[in-house]
């Protein structure tokens, strides 16, 4: 992963300040060791920590086209490039590297906002063209990767993290009690909210557009269901195969040490067993827990060993975890209610050692509805014959029982029209804790 920054006055002759974009680039060091790179180009700044993955002596950023009057930085990484690449060429665009960033810059001079709706992959995106004085950031259509943003009354900054925003002068460090309000109903602070209060989080699948002190935000793209059809078992699994062989083969593109983390479920022993037909002898990374209730690295060796793979692994103690807890405040921008990110930081940590890009498994559950939180979908339709003198009267939203069971057994679902009960609940629950 990479880390951007950004800041870019609404009118006048004033230049974003290089030393503050270097402070804001300094707090993202984690997310790009390798290099960094400035721009300052009238009233606009942009700012970059590389982590170096495709093209590592050409891809510096920021990019620029060959017109010169549009830069860009990107986190995060475009699969489609190679294809992007030479519909430009054919289009009369001259490439300088093999960068993914480069079709970016380019697909903007020729396509301006449509180059959103051709980019395949995940990403957080800042062109400055300075000939329009138009800042467009964005950000993919699953919201990957991060994107905050703070629109004041002479200027907008913006970064990756917020740890970053906090090192323009002009960001307030002033708490919302709204976003604060969302991590309790909801277990982290949905976009657009952001833990400050002058702070925001670009959604997912939307860009914004800043000229002249004028802001505007807009989808580019949402789920669209396509046209129902009927198949057979048989070429649904072989329509899922396709896809899977396709995204895999995609996110293999890599000029450094990749490999897969590997926890022996479903999800990661199929991005496993795809990958492993693309990469000669494939890394695998596992971690495993002393406590054996919490173990699940026999599954993962098992697997390894049914596919052949280069495994490594690692078993942790209480202390690792404990040692961890203590680290969050530095580590996350915002509070998080998912106590898994704790092994997926040591099992990255374990596998930095010997790799540079890891893929998951992280996905498979949202897209299969293998969560068990999905079935409150059903008890939503149930709720919602129950007679308005049961509901709305507090029988059902201020007895205990139903308070603790709402609360501990969907703890992130957001059902219409089950959604202010379950808030409620657990801020209940929260504050009774």
């Amino acid at each position: 992963m990479c880390g951007i920054v950004g800041n870019v006055f609404a009118a006048g002759d004033r230049t974003p300040a290089l030393e503050v974009l270097r402070r804001m680039a300094g707090r993202l060091r984690h997310r790009g060791p390798d290099d960094e790179g400035f721009v300052v180009a009238g009233r606009g700044g942009l700012g970059l920590r590389r982590l170096s993955i495709i093209d590592l002596a050409g891809g510096r950023q920021p990019m620029t086209g060959e017109t010169g009057r549009a830069w860009v930085v990107c986190n995060g990484e475009i699969y489609n490039h190679r294809e992007l690449t030479e519909e430009l060429r054919a289009a009369g665009h001259r490439f300088t590297t093999r960068s993914d960033t480069e079709v970016i810059v380019h697909g903007w001079e020729e396509y301006g906002l449509g180059v959103l709706e051709r980019l395949e992959g995940m990403f957080a995106i800042a062109i400055w063209d300075e000939s329009t004085r138009t800042l467009m950031l964005a950000r993919d259509r699953a919201g990957i990767k991060p994107l905050y943003y703070a629109l004041l009354a002479d200027q907008l900054v913006f970064a990756s993290e917020l740890g970053a925003m906090l090192e323009h002068p002009a960001v307030d460090r002033a708490l919302d009690l709204a976003g604060l309000s969302c991590y309790l109903a909801h277990e982290y602070v949905p976009a657009p909210r952001a833990i400050l209060r002058h702070v925001r989080k670009l959604r997912a699948g939307h860009w914004l557009t800043y000229t002249d002190g004028r802001a505007k935000v807009e989808p580019y793209w949402d789920v669209a269901p396509g046209p129902a059809r009927a198949v057979g078992a048989g070429e649904a699994v072989a329509e899922l195969r396709r896809a899977l062989d396709t995204v895999v083969r995609q996110h293999l593109i890599s000029d450094v040490p990749l490999g897969v983390f590997l926890s022996g479920g479903i999800d990661s022993s199929t991005v496993a067993a795809f990958a492993a037909r693309h990469v000669g002898r494939l890394k695998t990374f596992a971690i495993g827990f002393e406590d054996r209730s919490f173990d699940e690295s026999a599954r993962a060796r098992r697997v390894a060993r049914a596919l052949g793979t280069e495994h490594h692994e690692e078993t942790v103690g209480p202390r690792a975890g404990l040692e961890l807890i203590a680290r969050l405040p530095d580590l996350l921008d915002e509070p998080l209610g998912d106590a898994s990110l704790l092994p997926t930081y040591l099992l990255s940590r374990f596998a930095r050692a010997s790799v540079t890009v890891a893929l998951s498994g992280d996905g498979g559950d949202e897209l299969f509805a293998g969560y068990p939180t999905y079935p409150a979908h059903r008890l939503a339709r149930a709720y919602a014959r129950v007679p308005a003198l049961v509901t709305d009267d507090g029988v059902l939203t201020e007895t205990p029982a139903i308070l603790a069971y709402v609360a501990q057994s969907f703890p992130n679902a957001q059902l219409a029209p089950l959604a202010d009960p379950f808030a409620f609940a657990r801020v209940q629950a929260f504050n009774s804790y």
